[in-house]
């Protein structure tokens, strides 16, 4: 287990469908922005909307040297799911991400996904979020995860549920997307009775 506030090793992990999780690198730039231009229609009504910079190399650079801060400071986990040893795939797959990483009597962090649109329905997310959810609880020692999801994302409330997620209650307002604030269900997974470090 890591120590709170420092990153905790990220080994890669091949999922069963091939692909492979990975801790996000600064040379993925040219792969996430082709991979967020080719899914900027499928993405466009479930995240919020992004500024002309996000759309660049340059852009996607300072994102993701911005995830890795949180990485290297023990709030976040940034992996990229890599499609580069799968035929006909592309480099980028998708991205899943554990934001707000809190210790102490919490012990929970944020769950975030989206996949290629030529991928959904093949199980990826689900594959990756079981390991990440083993990594939650082994390498991080958490208590909880959390997800939202809007109301009529029924795709993402299935993958959620097949992990053991559970609802627990709908957020009005909650999120900023598509350029309004939208409603959202909430979900949790208690990882286990983990007890806190002082």
């Amino acid at each position: 287990m890591t120590e709170p506030g420092s990153p905790a090793p990220v080994p890669d992990a091949q999922l069963p469908c091939g692909a492979l999780m990975r801790l996000v690198r600064l040379d993925d730039a040219p792969a996430l922005l082709a991979a967020y231009r080719h899914n900027a229609v499928h993405l466009a009504p479930t995240e919020p909307r992004r500024g002309e910079r996000f759309a660049t190399f340059e852009g996607q650079r300072e994102r993701i040297e911005g995830q890795l801060r949180e990485w290297e400071a023990g709030r976040a986990v940034p992996w990229v799911l890599d499609g580069s040893g799968l035929p006909g795939a592309p480099p980028a797959l998708g991205t899943l991400t554990f934001t707000g990483i809190v210790r102490g009597p919490l012990l929970s962090a944020s769950v975030g996904y989206w996949v290629d649109q030529g991928q959904t329905g093949r199980g990826l997310a689900g594959q990756a979020l079981a390991h990440a959810v083993a990594y939650a609880r082994e390498a991080l020692g958490l208590h909880r995860l959390e997800a939202g999801t809007l109301l009529d994302n029924t795709a993402s409330q299935r993958v959620l549920l097949r992990a053991g997620f559970t609802w627990y209650g709908t957020a009005p307002d909650y999120l900023h997307i598509a350029g309004a604030w939208r409603d959202h269900h909430r979900y949790q997974l208690i990882l286990g009775e983990v007890e806190p470090r002082p």
